[in-house]
């Protein structure tokens, strides 16, 4: 096989892998959220995941002005370490009210791409049964 044609044949394969892993996530995430829209279930996610954020700006602040050494500017390191915090916090409790929709659109994009995975198997591995 000419290099061409080596690439072009790996090209498409990776094409088609990339479109069933997309078209299987939209498939479990439709699967997931039973017709209903993404929308709202993301804003109710994100509206719980303020708890989180706010924690984590409470531990921010604290740390703020626990580990400041200097007496320079402890308001403002306090400040900046409340807004990571905080960011830190929605980010991780957004991450884990959303975990079993990701878990499902992972499941949906791998099940299509074992599909194709397999197809491809048996292209180059054809089996005889005479």
């Amino acid at each position: 096989m000419n290099p061409r044609k080596w690439f072009r044949s790996n090209f498409d394969y990776g094409r088609k892998l990339v479109t069933s892993g997309r078209q299987g996530a939209s498939h479990g995430r439709k699967e997931f959220l039973n017709g209903e829209p993404l929308t709202p279930f993301l804003n109710e996610s994100a509206r719980k995941a303020l708890k989180e954020a706010t924690v984590g700006a409470c531990v921010g602040v604290l740390g703020g002005y626990l580990g400041v050494r200097s007496r320079s500017k402890p308001a403002s390191r306090a400040f900046a370490y409340g807004v990571l915090g905080g960011a830190i916090g929605f980010g991780a409790g957004l991450t884990w009210r959303t975990r079993r929709l990701a878990a499902s659109i992972a499941r949906g994009a791998l099940k299509d791409m074992d599909a194709v995975r397999d197809e491809h198997w048996l292209e180059r591995h054809p089996i005889d049964y005479a």
